[in-house]
């Protein structure tokens, strides 16, 4: 038993050791999107710096900002979006071929950064009504922030189970 265990630490710290996607630091993997949200609202108004795995289920763009939602719905309260900056799709489009919403669309992504609260308004007529609500973006604006890590979705893991990953301070 203590083979079996000593083994699996083993194992399981030569995966830590691997270069992670960017030159950002980072504190925690996530792939529970509500964890990474709780963990957001909990930091607010600063946020919780990253690594975050997620499936990408749907995208959009609002202008030039491109969005990689978690959920087919971006105003689910279980949503995680992947806020990209317009500066950096030129560079997606260079590298994939295609823009990034239709590239990283039924994929599953490591992405690195801040996962934060942010407050969206309603509009009407041009103007705030006074109501909002609450989505958690993690931004990107550099495309070392981001990779597809394997053809698998997170519906193959267990439901109720999420990866929280200490890194020793390493350079993502």
């Amino acid at each position: 038993m203590k083979i079996v265990l000593l083994s699996i630490v083993l194992v399981l710290a030569g995966c830590a050791a691997k270069q992670p996607v960017s030159s950002l630091k980072t504190d925690i993997v996530h792939s529970d999107t509500m964890e990474i949200i709780r963990s957001a609202a909990e930091s607010a108004p600063s946020g919780v710096q990253g690594e975050f795995i997620l499936e990408i289920k749907a995208a959009g763009n609002q202008g030039p900002f491109i969005y990689l939602n978690s959920e087919l719905d971006y105003r689910d309260q279980r949503a995680v979006t992947i806020a990209i900056h317009p500066r950096v799709t030129p560079l997606f489009i260079q590298r994939y071929s295609v823009p990034p919403q239709e590239y990283f669309v039924g994929k599953t992504v490591a992405v690195a950064g801040e996962a934060k609260r942010i407050r969206i308004n309603f509009i009407s007529q041009g103007k705030p009504t006074g109501k909002y609500y609450y989505q958690t973006h993690i931004r990107v604006t550099d495309i070392s922030q981001i990779k597809v890590v394997g053809e698998y979705t997170l519906q193959n893991a267990h439901a109720d189970h999420y990866v929280l990953k200490a890194f020793s301070r390493q350079e993502f």
